[in-house]
């Protein structure tokens, strides 16, 4: 699969070709966090198939947490554009906001539904999970 993407205002620009290794919804507080109140919506891509092919972007890591996720997103408009997470070594959490085609998103489950909100929606029939599956 070849998706291209990118911030807000263009400054940032990317592209991934490869397999898409998960597409998700997670609900957890932090990703909420994040996104102003919603899921976070995400496809998750092997880091060796992924490149920025403009710009820079700024990184933000809590200094707080052992094992803190790193969080990307352009230094100009504010865009979140991606995560690593040591959890998912060699990969990139690709935010799916960012992508020029985002109706190629199709969420394959939902995660950290323990923190899910009210006015929240998990399609029905997708498998949800209270925190990670195993």
């Amino acid at each position: 699969m070849r998706l291209t993407g990118r911030c807000y205002c263009g400054d940032i620009k990317y592209e991934f070709e490869g397999e898409v290794q998960g597409a998700l919804q997670c609900h957890c507080r932090e990703c909420q966090y994040i996104t102003g109140g919603n899921p976070n919506v995400v496809m998750v891509v092997p880091e060796s198939g992924f490149k920025i092919t403009n710009g820079q972007p700024s990184a933000f890591a809590r200094s707080d947490l052992e094992r803190s996720v790193t969080r990307y997103f352009c230094p100009r408009c504010g865009t979140a554009l991606g995560t690593r997470s040591p959890a998912r070594p060699g990969s990139f959490i690709l935010k799916v906001g960012t992508l020029d085609d985002a109706s190629v998103f199709k969420p394959r489950l939902a995660i950290f539904t323990i923190d899910k909100q009210p006015f929240h929606y998990i399609p029905e029939g997708l498998p949800a999970y209270e925190r990670r599956p195993g």
